[in-house]
């Protein structure tokens, strides 16, 4: 079977970072699939960059998935090999990971990259993944085992990020915004199937409390539902609740950056 290789980065594309991965890689494992999840993270988005790799990592084929979104570059912050469920996630050890790890099924084993051998030389200070993480993913699509990437980490000790949660109480449902997409949706922690716990369904009408303003907002199958420029709920792919706008940028309208707190409720 071919391995695959993913690459999440806020590396962008405007210049040559992400072809110099892509070239280290298929130096050293010219076999190997590479699949680019996304470079366009918000930089140093280490929350939207894990949202991204967790909400994907169930469409992907296991293989080594490689996480570069760290505005700690340069400082003491470890790097590590995670596996979980057959994959092996490479990348800092700042929380990045730690969702897509518990989508797939929850760390079994750490180890911290430590073992020079398998990185490329010189090891710039500021590119670990061109030359630290790249390698190390091509060195285990070759068949490297883990163990000889570094000591091991008590996956307990790995740093998480704290689960996005929603709460049903009084006749609603309160939770966070998760994520911002390029097109100004924002994904919420509410479920789904929150909703259908309160009795809301497709084509009625939710209140919608952003802080102290209160908005009635239809909730439809898809944002195309409601005419251009109204604003509109809906479960996106991922089966969380997006409040958007028809041909708009409802987190800039609404001023919804991600964390901000929203409590929905059926309405009369």
């Amino acid at each position: 079977m071919t391995p695959v290789i993913t690459l999440l980065t806020d590396y962008g594309l405007e210049d040559g970072y992400v072809a110099a991965c892509h070239g280290v890689i298929a130096g050293i494992a010219p076999h190997a699939r590479v699949i680019d999840v996304c470079h366009l993270v918000p930089s140093g988005d280490v929350r939207r960059g894990a949202a991204i790799l967790a909400q994907t990592i169930p469409y992907l084929p296991e293989g080594v998935h490689i996480g570069a979104v760290d505005p700690g570059t340069g400082g003491a912050r470890r790097s590590v090999a995670v596996e979980a469920g057959g994959r092996v996630f490479i990348g800092p050890d700042n929380g990045l990971l730690s969702w897509a790890v518990r989508a797939s099924g929850g760390a079994r084993a750490a180890y911290a990259l430590s073992n020079e051998e398998h990185f490329l030389r010189p090891v710039s200070p500021t590119f670990p993944g061109r030359d630290v993480f790249s390698p190390v993913a091509g060195r285990l699509a070759g068949g490297l085992d883990p163990t000889e990437l570094g000591p091991r980490v008590p996956v307990e000790r790995l740093v998480s990020l704290p689960e996005p949660t929603s709460l049903l109480r009084d006749g609603s449902v309160e939770g966070e915004v998760v994520s911002v997409d390029r097109y100004g949706n924002t994904q919420l922690s509410i479920a789904a199937g929150d909703l259908h716990a309160l009795g809301v369904q497709v084509g009625d009408t939710l209140g919608v409390w952003l802080g102290r303003r209160q908005l009635a907002m239809p909730y439809r199958a898809t944002f195309a539902a409601v005419p251009p420029g109204e604003l509109v709920a809906f479960a996106d792919a991922a089966g969380l609740i997006a409040i958007a706008i028809n041909s708009g940028d409802a987190a800039q309208r609404l001023g919804l950056p991600p964390g901000a707190h929203v409590r929905l409720s059926p309405t009369p």
